[in-house]
């Protein structure tokens, strides 16, 4: 009997959501390697390291089952090429979960990242049953905070100062939406 896959599939109009695999190492070892990708989100570096996508996609299985990080793979519904990741980091005793992504830089201004998040928060609320799901942006980076109002989230305040990246401090904007905020 075939185990379920910790990371579900999860389908929009134009896209897929799916877990990433090793043979997509080279993809996303290019996108992210973009120094435009890197130097407004949270959590890539850059350069990015030699083989890093290969060590980031091998730690997606352990997570999704002993952290609950689930990491997506956002891909054509087509083609299947990839074009980005989306997580949803979810902290079942607080009945919440924290979103974040990243998307290519060929591929931007294409309603691709709105999209995947529509479809990752009906997981995090219809299937989940969370109460509340929150992300972040570094300030000087709009356009993600522009993601988050197109999903329904709400601005919740911004952090001065609150996060160091590339040696300078950063202001953190917060968004999130409750349960009883979310319309599909």
């Amino acid at each position: 009997m075939e185990e379920t896959p910790p990371i579900p599939l999860l389908l929009t109009e134009r896209l897929h959501l799916r877990p990433f695999t090793l043979d997509d190492a080279p993809t996303v070892q290019v996108l992210a390697s973009a120094a435009e990708i890197a130097d407004t989100t949270l959590n890539l570096p850059h350069p990015y390291p030699e083989d890093g996508a290969k060590q980031w996609i091998s730690t997606h299985t352990d997570k999704a089952t002993t952290s609950n990080e689930l990491t997506w793979a956002i891909c054509d519904r087509t083609t299947d090429q990839v074009y980005g990741a989306i997580s949803l980091i979810v902290r079942p005793a607080y009945h919440h979960a924290e979103v974040g992504y990243w998307m290519g830089l060929p591929y931007w201004g294409q309603g691709y990242t709105t999209e995947a998040a529509h479809a990752v928060l009906a997981y995090g609320f219809n299937q989940l049953g969370l109460e509340r799901i929150f992300a972040r942006h570094l300030a000087r980076n709009p356009a993600s905070g522009r993601v988050m109002q197109k999903i329904g989230m709400h601005f919740e305040g911004c952090q001065r100062r609150h996060l160091v990246k590339n040696g300078k401090f950063e202001d953190c904007v917060n968004y999130g939406i409750i349960r009883s905020e979310y319309t599909e």
